[in-house]
């Protein structure tokens, strides 16, 4: 028998008309490649949600109902759905880590309002504003924009004015832990924004929080689901240790199933190169977000989601000029120039620049990765779409190779096995792998095929002949970040 069949044995009798499916032909274009985006985050204490376990998420109103409304996850999630796209989405609550404490804040009035105008506070970038009337007393006016805090429900912070301060307003977050002290508190942040006459506002930066969740507790309940990208508030060098050695081993080749973090870290420039320097990974991208009232893991969630809907659709194509929605811009004295972020672009921080309308827009999207195993500069990872790419480069091969050759004999190039065999040698497969190349080159993956081709060995194992070895040399398609043009004119 020449046919190599999977379910009709060869020593049936009975008279009948046998017809089996095989679909390992049936591929016919490279794979569509699923991206799951997960969501870590801080819950409310007294939520109802599951915790530390990965959760579907829908829509930002079904992570509210699980974890609240002012959790940190909830807002991730707001965030995360203005950004449009269809990505499958989940959520890891993580509770109050044991011994943290809350970061506190306080708004204090001072004055006296003698014309009748708006308080504008901004909390994370969220605008609350109460009406401040002639002559009124300064507990009463606190009072009342403590109550609307209060009434916010999806701010990161309670309030409560105090009783033996008159116009003090402690702020508390929400959640125990240092991310609590990067919620930005300012008044008058809009263009139209302005204080009532003869009343001042002034603001205590929220300070004190301390502790972070156990790393190791978080990647545990990952479980085996494979994430493609995920969006992290915890990025300290305690913890981002323990999550890159996680990461690693899923982009290694035994688990193959790389993750990308996104991330963002509020800071001085020089506390932002501080950060980017201390890390050297290549599937952590963290956004330097500088002065903007938004929070570090509403803008982390907004990068994640914008960055895994565009990866999904073309690992190769660049971020730039896509815009984040909902995160605000810093005031226009506070930004960083040019040179500041190209120094943070040097130093391992991705960047975003503002738009003329003030929309912030990812401006380049650079890994951690800055140094080889030498200490060296390498920039073989400096962009996200290098691991991303390669990430579908690899799923692509495993997707054809063992569709196509599921059950198959492996022998030597010139073997005459007969037509319909299940066997497979090494010319097949290069064959195989030289047809793949062209087709992701079509798709603007990759790039000269002719010297893939020339360099690509696949042959058998000397010592197992049951394996086969392989050498390929994709060449990434790259992005295209900068025109450079000399013009020369003549007068």
């Amino acid at each position: 028998m020449a046919v190599s069949f999977n379910q009709i044995p060869s020593d049936v009798r009975v008279p009948l008309c046998y017809v089996e499916f095989d679909n390992s032909g049936a591929l016919m274009a490279t794979p569509v490649m699923e991206w799951r985006v997960l969501l870590l985050g801080a819950a409310e204490p007294d939520c109802d949600g599951p915790l530390m376990v990965p959760t579907l998420i829908t829509s930002a109103d079904q992570a509210a109902r699980l974890w609240g409304r002012g959790s940190m996850i909830a807002s991730m999630f707001r965030y995360a759905k203005r950004q449009g796209g269809i990505l499958e989405t989940w959520g890891l609550a993580v509770p109050d880590p044991d011994a943290a404490v809350a970061a506190t804040g306080e708004v204090t009035l001072s004055g006296a309002c003698s014309q009748a105008g708006l308080i504008s506070l901004y909390i994370g970038g969220e605008r609350v504003r109460v009406v401040a009337q002639p002559g009124e007393a300064l507990a009463t006016l606190a009072g009342r924009l403590a109550a609307a805090i209060n009434a916010d429900g999806e701010l990161p912070v309670k309030a409560q004015a105090q009783t033996d301060k008159a116009g003090s307003i402690l702020l508390t977050c929400r959640w125990k832990g240092a991310t609590g002290n990067d919620v930005d508190l300012r008044v008058n942040y809009a263009s139209d924004d302005a204080l009532p006459k003869g009343l001042h506002v002034a603001c205590t930066a929220m300070s004190n929080g301390a502790g972070a969740p156990e790393m190791d507790g978080i990647i545990a309940a990952l479980g085996d689901t494979w994430w493609k990208a995920m969006a992290c508030p915890w990025l300290a060098k305690s913890e981002r240790d323990v999550l890159e050695e996680w990461l690693d081993t899923q982009f290694g080749p035994l688990r193959q199933q790389e993750c990308q973090v996104f991330g963002a870290f509020r800071g001085t420039l020089a506390e932002a190169s501080a950060f980017g320097n201390a890390g050297n990974s290549e599937l952590v991208s963290v956004m330097a977000l500088g002065a903007s009232p938004s929070n570090p893991w509403d803008m982390a969630a907004a990068y994640a989601l914008t960055a895994a809907t565009s990866l999904a659709d073309d690992p190769a194509r660049p971020l730039q000029t896509l815009e984040l929605t909902g995160i605000r811009a810093p005031a226009r004295e506070d930004r960083w120039n040019m040179e500041e972020r190209n120094i943070l672009l040097f130093d391992g921080m991705a960047t975003y620049m503002v738009a003329s309308d003030d929309t912030v827009q990812i401006e380049r999207e650079v890994t951690m990765y800055q140094k080889n195993s030498w200490g060296m500069a390498d920039p073989s990872y400096l962009d996200v779409q290098t691991p991303a790419t390669l990430g579908y480069w690899r799923y692509a091969v495993r997707s054809r190779i063992m569709q196509k050759f599921p059950r198959c004999k492996l022998a030597d190039d010139g073997t005459r096995y007969g037509a319909g065999q299940a066997v497979v040698t090494p010319s097949v497969i290069r064959a195989e792998l030289v047809a793949l190349h062209a087709e992701l080159e079509e798709k603007g993956l990759l790039e000269n095929a002719e010297a893939f081709k020339a360099d690509l060995v696949v042959e058998r194992n000397k010592d197992d002949r049951n394996r086969l070895d392989v050498v390929a040399t994709p060449d990434l398609v790259n992005q295209f970040r900068i025109f450079a043009m000399q013009t020369r004119f003549v007068l």
